[in-house]
Parts: C-alpha cells; structure tokens; sequence
C-alpha cells in the first residue's frame, strides 16, 4: 500500500495578494473621492498616473492595458467638466504620460506573467526530479510501519542534499537516511547515485557492512569529481536492517546523527560505532565497519533524521533537543506505540517553530516500528 508523499504541504508559490491586488481600485476611488471634496476647483485627476503600475504588479498585461485605458478616459472626463480645461496644455501632456506609463505598465505586466510561467514549469520539473529521487515511503513493509518526510531548504527549494529510502529485501526491511555535504546539482547528482545503488544493492549484499561500501563506490564512480566537482564531497547516513523475524535493528553508522528511539520507557539514543561518512572511507583503507544490533521492543519506535532537524537554532542560538521533545510527547506512552507519521509530523512541525531561520537547512525525517 503506498504512503503518502514525503513531502509537506506547501502553500501555493503565488498566493491571492490580498489586499494589494486591490490598491489599483482603491487609487482610483481615492481620486474621485478627492476629486468630488475639492467640487472641481482642484485638478486632482494627476493621480490616476500611478494606477497602470500598481495594476501591473497584480494583473496580467490585459488587465494592466484596461486600467490604463479607464484612467485615461477619467483623466479626459474630468477635465472636461471644467470649462477649457480639456485643451489645456498640462492637461494634455497628463494625457500623453499616462498613455506613456501605460504602455510600459502592460509591457511590464506581460514580462511578469512570463517570467511567472517560468517559475511554475521550473519549479514543477524540479518538484517531479525530487519526487523520482524520494519515492512516497510504504506504510507497511513486511514486519515494519513507516513513514518518512522531506523538506528542501535554500528559501523553500525543492530540490536538495538529504535522501532515504526503505525498501523490502530478502534479508529484512531496509532503510538509508543521508545528508550530503553541500548544496545545488552537485548535492543531488550525488543523491541520485546513493539511492541509486542502495535500491539495488540492498537486494544483493547480506553483509550490511558490504552494502555501506558498495554505496561508497557508487558515490566514487558517479558522483560529479574533477574540475567542475566538490573534492570534499561525502555522505553521512545510516543503513538500517530490521530482520524477518523481529526484534532487533542493525545499523552501520557513517558519521551522521544516532537513531533515537521512543517508546513506553520514555526516549534514547542508540549507541552505534562510527565510521568515516561515505566517498572518505580512502582516508582510512582497510578500516572496518561494525555493525551494532540493537532490541526493539514491542511499542518503541526508532526515529533517524538529518541535521536539518537537530542543529535547528532558536533565537538563543539553542539547538533543538530533539530527544527531549520526543520523550515529552510521546514517551512513557504504554497503551499505544506512537505513530509513524504523526512522528514525522511533529518532528518537522516543532523543529520549524524553534528554528529562528527559516528554510536554512534541508531535512529529512524517517520513523519506523515493528508491528
């Protein structure tokens, strides 16, 4: 049964104004307004210059080029309401600027509107190539409830450096959470090459050690090198394996943040051994990599996620205390085992309203539980 998108919510890119999409309207009623408290004595009807360009920064050029023409012709109206005023020469070189400003309001407002279009294909490819990269996340894999969620920084980019997968494998229900260093093509190059290989190999290698590597090999031959390339790229994730038969999770630790579990006994962090993150593991050649097995029991759910949640700061420069937060709303909980995407959510939902910048750091959030 597939799972919902990984992705949260957003609000639309262009949202109703609200009331600046009604300026233009409210400049025209302040004219006419004026122009009946001053009863004609005053010209007043200058003002309708500036209604093309407030129109052109909500409407299309269609709607620009109409404000232009009503205000022209209210331009003409009043004037002629005033004897020999029609002819007048300021009156006439009024009528020349606000044909002048509306022909460059519409010119404007059509540059917009493209440049709009623009935006909404760019940011639908990049929206489809993240959601090829990060598959919705299956609520039941075998002995495994899940769910997981993704959040792009870079100001609400969707496209970024984190990645997880969890798939069935004839070993267990594996997972991959990751954070790569850095940001841009690069940064996403090298997630396509990380999940990649972990949706095949983890089908292929039983040594969970041995799929570390194999990652590892696949960042070193796909991932963008040389020149045009980050000479200090790499991975930090975590490879995760629960067994058919239950009870247990193993994990290979590549320098990122430990799993914590939640559960009846309150919250923890699980002890893992440490290895160089993934495209450094050279700098150590022949080094091994353990693997720690760790019980989970009936009603505890495992929570990994990436550094976008856990070096979230508030105002005080504090980091999110993401264990802390978990244990208050969801530990000691004996009757129940916490659901997986109601974890997800609130680790999101509470790690951006501590955070006192916004959209600073991608993140990732993977929860999952025995059933």
């Amino acid at each position: 049964m597939p799972g919902r998108s990984p992705f949260p919510e957003r609000r639309s890119r262009f949202p109703h104004q609200g009331w600046i999409w009604w300026l233009p309207l409210a400049a025209v009623v302040a004219d006419l307004i004026a122009e009946a408290a001053f009863r004609g004595r005053e010209p007043v009807s200058f003002l309708l210059t500036g209604v093309p360009p407030l129109a052109a920064a909500t409407r299309g050029p269609r709607g620009t080029a109409l404000s232009a023409v009503v205000c022209l012709g209210l331009q003409m109206l009043l004037a002629a309401r005033r004897p020999g005023h029609f002819h007048e020469q300021h009156h006439v070189a009024l009528y020349l600027a606000t044909l002048l400003i509306g022909i460059a309001s519409t010119a404007l407002a059509r540059q917009r509107e493209r440049a709009r279009q623009h935006l909404i294909r760019a940011n639908s490819v990049a929206e489809a190539m993240q959601k090829a990269l990060l598959r919705p996340v299956s609520r039941t894999l075998g002995p495994v409830r899940a769910a997981g969620l993704y959040s792009a920084g870079e100001g609400g980019a969707l496209v970024g450096g984190d990645l997880y997968d969890v798939c069935t494998t004839p070993f267990g229900v594996r997972a991959i959470i990751g954070d790569v260093r850095g940001k841009g093509l690069g940064a996403v190059q090298t997630v396509a090459a990380v999940l990649g290989s972990f949706r095949v190999s983890a089908h292929e290698w039983q040594d969970l050690s041995s799929l570390a590597e194999r990652l590892e090999l696949s960042i070193a031959r796909n991932s963008p090198a040389g020149e045009e390339g980050d000479p200090e790229l790499f991975v930090t994730a975590l490879v995760l394996e629960f067994p058919f038969s239950g009870g247990e999770v193993r994990i290979v630790d590549r320098g990122h943040p430990a799993p914590l579990v939640v559960g009846p006994e309150g919250a923890r962090r699980l002890v893992t051994a440490p290895a160089l993150p993934l495209g450094l593991g050279g700098l150590c050649p022949g080094g091994t990599v353990e693997t720690t097995v760790h019980p989970l029991r009936h009603g505890e759910l495992l929570v990994v996620f990436t550094d976008g949640v856990s070096e979230a700061r508030n105002a005080d420069g504090v980091f999110y205390p993401v264990l802390e937060r978990l244990a208050e709303r969801f530990g000691g909980d004996r009757d129940r085992t916490p659901d997986p995407e109601d974890v997800v959510s609130f680790v999101h939902a509470d790690a951006q309203s501590w955070s006192a910048q916004r959209d600073e750091d991608d993140q990732a959030i993977l929860a999952l539980t025995l059933r």
